[in-house]
This record gives C-alpha cells, sequence and structure tokens, in this order.
C-alpha cells in the first residue's frame, strides 16, 4: 500500500508546491497529488515536476466537464512529456450545482459524459502519437481537426494514466471498466470499499475483460492521532466535525446507508441547510467515527492503516497536513510501515 501526499486546499498552492513536493519525494512519498477547489490544479504541477526526480504527480481532482477534451488532453500530455512519465491525470465530475451553476456547463447524464470525455481524451492522444489524424464522433465530444499547425509532437511519455473519483457504484464502475485507478471519497469505510466499491470496479472490468487489480484503489483517510492527550482530543474533534459536514451530503448518503446510517444522514441534511452546524458533529457517534477514521498512536497509526485497508487500497494519503520539517520522523517511518 503507497502513502501519497496531497497538498492542502485551503491556500493558493502556487507558492510552496516546489518545496513541499521536494520534501515529499526525500521522505519517499509515492505520488504528489493536487486538488481543484480554489486554485488550479494543474499550474502547481508544472513546478513540482521541475522540483523532484522520483515521486509521481497527479491531479486529485481535476474538474472536467468545463474543460473540453482537447484543453485536459493538451494539459496532460505537456505535463507527462515534463514529468518524464511521472503524470496522473485525476479527474471528477462534480456535482450538478456547481458544474451548472458555478461553471455554467452541461451535467446531463454524468456517467455517460464521463465515458465520452475518456475516450475523446485517448483518441487525441492516439491521434497526436500516431498518424495524426483525429476522427472522434461521440455522443458528446466530437474532434475531428487536428492540423499540423497545432499538432504538439510525439511524446516520450504518450501512456498518460486516468484516474476517475466518485463515491458511487456507476462512476466505481466506469473506472474499472477504462481507468487506470479510481479516487475514493475521503467518507469511506473498510465496509463500503469491500461491499460497494471494489465489486462495483470487478464489475466494470469484467465488462471490459480486464484484470480488477489493473484499476488501483486510492483515497484520502481520516486518521486520529496525537502525540499527547490534548493534541489526540483536538484531532478527534475536527474529524467528528468533518464527517458530520460530508455526511450531510445527499451525494454521499450511500455510504452510510451501507452501514444502517441513513436517517443519520437525513437528520444532517436538515440540521445543514439550517445552518446549525454546531449541532451536527453531535450527531456523529463513536461507532461511526470508528467506521470512518483510523485512531492510533503515532508509533501504531501504520500497522492499523494496514490492518484497516490491506487488500482494501492500493494507495492512500492522509486527512492529515503535511509540512515539511514537521513530524519527518513520523510520516518517514509511516511510509516505511505502509510500503513494506
Amino acid at each position: 500500500m503507497l502513502l501519497d501526499v496531497t497538498v492542502p486546499v485551503d491556500a493558493n498552492p502556487l507558492p510552496t508546491a516546489a518545496h513541499l513536493a521536494h520534501a515529499a519525494d526525500a521522505l519517499g512519498f509515492a505520488a504528489f497529488w493536487t486538488p481543484e477547489t480554489g486554485h488550479n490544479g494543474f499550474l502547481p504541477l508544472v513546478l513540482a515536476a521541475e522540483h523532484t526526480q522520483r515521486i509521481s504527480l497527479g491531479t486529485a481532482v481535476a474538474i472536467a466537464f468545463p474543460r473540453s477534451p482537447m484543453i485536459t488532453a493538451q494539459l496532460a500530455w505537456d505535463l507527462a512529456a515534463f514529468s518524464c512519465g511521472r503524470f496522473i491525470l485525476g479527474l471528477g465530475t462534480q456535482v450538478r450545482a456547481h458544474i451548472e451553476r458555478r461553471f455554467s456547463a452541461n451535467f446531463e447524464q454524468p456517467i455517460a459524459r464521463m465515458r465520452d470525455y475518456i475516450g475523446a481524451l485517448r483518441a487525441i492522444w492516439t491521434c497526436w502519437q500516431g498518424d495524426g489524424r483525429l476522427n472522434y464522433r461521440g455522443p458528446f465530444y466530437q474532434h475531428t481537426l487536428m492540423s499540423p499547425f497545432f499538432h504538439p509532437g510525439k511524446s516520450a511519455h504518450p501512456a498518460i494514466p486516468i484516474y476517475l473519483a466518485g463515491v458511487n457504484a456507476g462512476l466505481a464502475q466506469l473506472a474499472g471498466e477504462l481507468c487506470d485507478g479510481f479516487h475514493a471519497h475521503p467518507l469511506n469505510s473498510a465496509k463500503y470499499l469491500r461491499e460497494v466499491l471494489r465489486p462495483q470496479i470487478a464489475a466494470g472490468a469484467a465488462k471490459a475483460g480486464r484484470d480488477p487489480q489493473a484499476c488501483a484503489l486510492a483515497g484520502n483517510i481520516f486518521v486520529i492521532t496525537g502525540h499527547d492527550r490534548a493534541s489526540h482530543e483536538q484531532m478527534r474533534s475536527f474529524v467528528r466535525n468533518q464527517i458530520a459536514f460530508y455526511a450531510s451530503t445527499p451525494s454521499y448518503r450511500t455510504v452510510l446507508a451501507c452501514h444502517g446510517w441513513s436517517a443519520v444522514g437525513e437528520e444532517l441534511s436538515q440540521l445543514a441547510s439550517k445552518q446549525r452546524w454546531s449541532d451536527m458533529a453531535a450527531r456523529i457517534s463513536d461507532e461511526m467515527l470508528a467506521a470512518f477514521a483510523v485512531e492510533a498512536s503515532p508509533d501504531r497509526l501504520g500497522v492499523a492503516l494496514r490492518d484497516r485497508f490491506d487488500g482494501l487500497f492500493n494507495r492512500i494519503a492522509l486527512y492529515l497536513p503535511f509540512v515539511p520539517g514537521q513530524m519527518d520522523t513520523f510520516w518517514r517511518g509511516l511510509v516505511h510501515v505502509l510500503h513494506e
């Protein structure tokens, strides 16, 4: 099980991307992922590629539908070449409200649209690496022109892995059918991975005649740890609040339903609609906390993660900020335990 690091979402990553990626590379992290929330997810990876040698670099995730497949294909092509084949294209659908009201883009039939999007990407890359002829005609995307002036040229690293992010069965099955990996949402549990996501990835792989292991399962993990009781309890409170926030979102209700906690999700949604944020965390019981978070002392956390997710996740990142120079011994030990 590989240990990755995800860039925090609360600040512009450009000023720190080079330093952060270099430090993560030195400590042995397997991949450096950039989200796309308030800032662009591709730009920091240019700096990260320039200042690292080994670590994989990926978007976790870039929002697909507001971008033409041609735009995304070009970004990925250049980053793959510049990083000497270390780039991973992580794509997400987002939810209808954001696609339609924030991006002013089309969200109809998101699974079918994403299938077509991935097909368009690969057709464009095949064109660039092959004879230059482009004739992709899908239900949502059509790409039929590639003149020499706009052709980027062949690449030494044309095989660009695609990871798809999601929560529910449809996207997991699509990833199993077409993709190199699937990013599970942080609101996950071993039970949900075992009973829902893994079987759906396998079903998609079977549909395409692929080995299910060809699609890696990646995810961010809630952890509760601390070097003293105060820091441990502080993290416990933070994680409980984050779980309450995510569990209030109807799109993630299937994770709760897997455990028989659908009623809690409905109650959390009602509290969120009334902006009663302080009341939400109290609805997350210790049983729920134990299902959605791994709790252990720093020296035992690696073993606890491995015990829970071995055979379920291929790679993980912790829902815990990585700050170079802070807790380096902890991170180095975690990398060693998980990568062994």
